[in-house]
């Protein structure tokens, strides 16, 4: 087995999750809210001393809960997440059936992307109709760009490095830029593709070529169905029309803003290229597609009359570590912790190599602006020592994890002064396959793709399957863009 030897200068670090400080393992607000419990304990308890022999281990215990970890988030949180949704499926809320909604709601899709629906648009810089996402509640528009893109591996590393700057600047244009709420980048990889190339090359072969060329085609094609995938890769970006200078009057306006702004964000240089903007039938392929796998390759006719809601599933069921849906089950993980060391630029590999079952991955970023970004730095700062300190008083040295990680915010810091963009972002991960028979075998392929990143944790999305699902399609939904 060979390995990919990455230079030193494509080694990039500086992940750290945000952390703030409170007692013991507690989080500021969470300590905040058990003094106040424990105030109101100690004002009832003097009026009536008997209720403390009920209140006071209910208080610790809530108190324990929070503080404990499971699955990388606190115990308390969790076992929540776990009673919200037994009581949701009790009450059928994670069933859908779109057959059984009345007028207008069996016009939506399900979840999170109820409030969406599809504009067909005329993009004037291009001439071609361009296909947007409107949120009605929020009035946020997405626009999906359809991507090409190239290997790295075996580019120079000034190439490399070039791409890596070049995105940098993107994103510290996306901060800059008011009315960007956030962007996603989606690669997705349906295995099986070589029927499709052997097709291809059965109406391209020359029947007076030398029979080993012929041969050796012949091989290639008949392997290539256990061997390669087809990708499909789009970055989608979510704007405000309506946070300009002169808000859009009507909604054709604030489409022609939407692409304004998106027409902005140049990608060139990235190392990826721009194949063209979504149609209105490339994002219901893309949708449909997610939901029922088998219609992928399907001619654009079955997708120009479909409507935006129609687009999603007949039926649904939000499990608690899965998620049923038309043409398969679906598992979605999401970030956990990434690595407190360098880490290579091509670390996503072993998730975006191909294997038995189709897989999408989702890069979501929020670009903080420059203030928003100095002032969570400041606060970082300010929490990492606080911890060393509060340690330091108990045990009389504070930990070298906590040393270590004040030292991280500082440099940090130190890069935001210099110009540097603080992002929110986060990583998921969906992973499909058509039969409940095979969820385990598809799990087990999703950990062990994980494991081979050598570092990037992650956890199955508990309890909220169905929105991680739709995060990684182009219906406009990111857990980063706020209202």
């Amino acid at each position: 087995m060979t390995t990919h030897e990455v230079p030193k200068a494509l080694m990039v670090d500086g992940f750290r999750a945000r952390r703030s400080f409170g007692f013991g393992g507690l989080s500021k607000g969470a300590t905040m809210i058990g003094a106040g419990a424990l105030v109101a304990d100690g004002l009832i308890g003097v009026q009536l001393p008997a209720t403390l022999l009920i209140t006071l281990p209910l208080t610790f215990a809530v108190l324990g809960l929070a503080a404990a970890r499971r699955h990388g988030m606190s115990a308390l949180a969790y076992y929540w997440a776990k009673v919200s949704w037994r009581r949701a499926t009790r009450g059928d809320v994670t069933s859908y059936r779109r057959v059984l909604l009345p007028h207008p709601y069996a016009l939506d899709l399900p979840g999170v992307g109820a409030s969406s629906t599809l504009i067909k648009a005329h993009d004037p810089t291009t001439g071609k109709s361009v296909g947007v996402v409107h949120d009605r509640q929020s009035g946020h528009m997405t626009i999906t760009t359809l991507l090409a893109p190239g290997g790295s591996l075996m580019a120079p590393t000034g190439a490399v490095q070039s791409n890596l700057r070049t995105w940098s600047s993107v994103l510290d244009a996306m901060s800059t830029d008011e009315q960007v709420k956030g962007a996603s980048v989606t690669i997705q990889i349906t295995p099986g593709a070589g029927e499709a190339l052997g097709d291809d090359v059965k109406v391209r072969k020359d029947p007076g070529a030398p029979l080993l060329a012929r041969q050796t085609i012949d091989e290639l094609v008949r392997t290539t169905p256990h061997a390669t995938a087809s990708v499909a890769p789009w970055m989608s970006v979510t704007v405000d029309p309506n946070a300009s200078a002169n808000p859009p009057a009507d909604l054709a306006e604030q489409v022609a803003e939407a692409l304004k702004v998106v027409d902005s964000l140049d990608l060139s240089g990235t190392g990826t290229d721009i194949e063209r903007r979504a149609t209105d039938v490339d994002l219901r392929r893309l949708v449909r597609a997610a939901y029922d796998p088998d219609v992928f390759n399907a001619r654009d006719a079955e997708f120009a009359d479909l409507q935006w809601g129609e687009c999603g599933p007949q039926a649904a069921d939000d499990g608690w570590e899965e998620y049923a849906h038309d043409g398969g089950v679906s598992m979605s993980w999401v970030l956990r912790e990434m690595p407190r060391r360098p880490i290579p630029y091509s670390v996503l590999l072993p998730l975006l190599a191909p294997g038995r079952f189709q897989r999408r991955i989702t890069l979501s970023y929020r670009v903080l602006d420059p203030y928003e970004g100095e002032a969570v730095m400041e606060r970082e700062i300010s929490h990492a020592h606080q911890r060393a300190q509060a340690t330091a008083e108990v045990k009389g040295r504070a930990k070298w994890s906590q040393r270590a990680d004040a030292e991280r915010a500082e440099r940090a810091a130190a890069q935001v002064a210099g110009g540097s963009q603080v992002v929110d972002w986060t990583l998921m991960v969906t992973v499909t396959a058509r039969k409940t028979a095979d969820l385990p075998a598809a799990r087990q392929e999703l950990e062990r793709a994980i494991k081979a990143t050598r570092g990037i944790r992650m956890r199955p999305a508990f309890g909220a399957q169905s929105a991680v699902f739709a995060a990684g399609l182009p219906l406009g939904y990111s857990p980063l863009v706020r209202d």
